[in-house]
């Protein structure tokens, strides 16, 4: 066989800077992964045990490098299965390609074998989408392709049928009125400009120089803005609260830090979001507007990278278009340095307080261990350059208090999505980008068994992903949702005999694997765990029965949770103890 189609597909990846591809092969894409095998010495295919699992793979590798993530599936439930991550790559703006097959172009339309109209499939989360019905149109749409999933961070799709897959490369059977052009020789992509018009930066500079009591709320938008982000809140005597997905944006233990907002957040950014004057959002879209101040109430300074997004959570003075890392660089300079620093002094203290109160929550004699403790523990033990990548669940919340954030360190999770299992597929995708760094898997025993078939991907490859899973034999995140809605918990425990113990797999696969069920030897397993070379897990079994405490709790939820209880709530007595001797005394509400 000459050269077929599918290796101007791979080729133009190659071209692009592209050196791995996430997937799981099939009969759909027979003709691409004969492509990958011929150029397998500039290329590497990563075999995944589950299509959602690549697409998450792709989205990790585009959120923690900044370049294009690419996953590949088969025609029908291959292409189905990669939705999930996909979603989570459009709802977090993470460029990713995604490469599916379809049947011949002779049976399409006949209800074939795996026959799905992949295109309609995706035309929602595909910013560019097209089922490719001609080799001539390769590489010129995988430029199209790639140019738009990189300018406007979200996901391209491409569909290959199988006849186009293996025909001869560049052939073309059909007549035609218009040709297209050829791509140029090398790929090209050019970012939009960064810094945001004059006259914008002047009216955010006057804004902000009149602010009293101006908080910074810093989001993903900002991670590689942290000088800049730092240098503008001295300037301005303003603390920073951050979204969780830009947790990293700044150290939490910087004097300028006050932690998280909304539910997940700390007690003093929910108060600050209460008590500024002035708003200065930087690199966030922030979607929960209950947590933001009142509309009209304080002056709003957004510094944003889409057009489209600025000004559409809050109403906005002086929203500017533009990189945040560009943006706070030329707004630096019109800044007039407050010399009052009462407002961020009042925040530090609040601050010390927070910490002092979380610190405590640490508690190593506390029996069933503290989920609390469990993440104290791996904070104090985790390199300063570790990243940390996280599932949805209560997890989040002990994640999102609990890890600091300290030197060259990473948080990644699935933000808007809040898809449970990528946890496990981001490590994996991120200890493949960065072999020398320190990947940690922080998980519940819901999320893990979901996608737990990748801890053999991750010995398969060698890549020395650690795992910690917070086992409270339930889906402990929805079991307080229903209880602050009213209602008693139903149908989020497992069975309790026994509790799930997944070290047994770990070590079947051929890494590392301990379970735990004594607070004294969680530190001596993660020290364990950590040194181990090659993939580890640590299954630990928590106190079922902790409650994720927002950090201000409001009237309603208190009364909503009694409600729960006059209605029934199983394990009534074990939940008041955890809650009312613990969690009162720490936050004195």
């Amino acid at each position: 066989m000459g050269r077929i189609a599918a290796e101007d597909l791979v080729e133009r990846l190659i071209d692009w800077g592209v050196d791995t591809v996430f997937g799981l092969p099939g009969d759909g894409i027979n003709g691409i992964m004969e492509a990958l095998r011929r150029h397998q010495d500039r290329i590497r295919f990563l075999l995944v045990r589950h299509e959602e699992s690549a697409a998450f793979m792709a989205v990790a590798h585009a959120k923690a490098t900044g370049r294009l993530g690419v996953c590949l599936a088969t025609s029908g439930p291959g292409a189905i299965h990669l939705l999930n991550g996909l979603y989570d790559a459009k709802l977090d703006h993470a460029p990713v390609l995604a490469i599916t097959g379809t049947q011949e172009t002779a049976v399409l339309g006949s209800g074939y074998q795996q026959e799905v109209p992949v295109e309609h499939l995706y035309a929602d989360v595909a910013e560019y989408n097209l089922v490719v019905d001609n080799p001539v149109q390769l590489p010129g749409v995988v430029d199209l392709a790639v140019r738009t999933a990189l300018a406007r961070r979200g996901v391209a799709h491409l569909s290959l049928p199988n006849d186009v897959q293996v025909a001869d490369a560049g052939a073309d059977p059909w007549q035609h009125v218009a040709q297209a052009r050829p791509p140029a020789t090398a790929p090209v992509f050019l970012p939009a400009p960064g810094t945001p018009r004059a006259e914008d930066l002047e009216r955010a500079a006057r804004v902000l120089n009149e602010g009293e009591r101006i908080a910074l709320l810093a989001g993903a938008g900002a991670l590689h803005a942290r000088e800049e982000i730092l240098a503008v809140a001295d300037a301005l005597g303003a603390p920073v609260i951050k979204t969780l997905p830009g947790k990293a944006a700044v150290p939490d233990d910087s004097p300028f830090s006050v932690g998280g907002i909304g539910l997940l957040g700390t007690r003093p950014g929910e108060e600050l979001a209460e008590d500024c004057d002035t708003l200065f959002m930087i690199g966030t879209n922030f979607p929960y507007t209950k947590h933001l101040p009142e509309p009209g109430s304080v002056r709003v300074v957004q510094l944003e990278a889409d057009p489209a997004r600025a000004g559409a959570r809050l109403p906005t003075e002086v929203p500017m278009i533009g990189d945040a890392k560009e943006g706070l660089r030329a707004l630096l300079p019109l800044l007039e340095r407050r010399q009052d620093r009462a407002h961020l002094v009042k925040y530090q203290e609040k601050m010390n307080d927070w910490r002092r109160r979380m610190a405590s929550l640490q508690n190593p004699e506390r029996d069933p261990i503290a989920p609390q403790y469990v993440v104290g523990v791996l904070d104090d033990l985790a390199a300063d350059d570790a990243i940390l990548t996280c599932d949805s669940g209560t997890i989040t919340t002990w994640a999102a208090r609990h890890w600091t954030i300290r030197g060259d360190r990473g948080f990644y999770l699935s933000s808007n999505l809040a898809s449970m299992a990528p946890g496990l597929p981001y490590a994996l995708a991120m200890q493949h980008a960065f072999p020398g760094r320190q990947i940690i898997a922080y998980i519940g025993d819901g999320g893990f068994s979901m996608l737990m078939a990748e801890f053999l991907t991750a010995v398969h490859n060698d890549l020395p992903v650690k795992v910690v899973i917070n086992n409270n034999n339930s889906l402990g995140q929805i079991l307080w949702e229903q209880m602050v809605l009213g209602y008693p918990e139903h149908g989020v425990r497992f069975s309790e005999h026994p509790v799930a113990d997944f070290s047994p797999w770990a070590r079947s696969c051929g890494g590392f694997g301990a379970k735990i069920t004594k607070p004294e030897d969680v530190r001596p397993a993660l020290v364990q765990a950590l040194a181990h070379d090659g993939p580890a897990l640590v299954d630990i079994d928590v106190n079922p029965d902790e409650p994720p405490m927002p950090g201000k709790v409001e009237h309603e939820q208190a009364e909503k949770f009694a409600e729960a209880f006059r209605k029934g709530q199983p394990r009534r007595a074990s939940i008041a103890t955890t809650l009312f001797k613990d969690k009162i005394q720490q936050f004195g509400d």
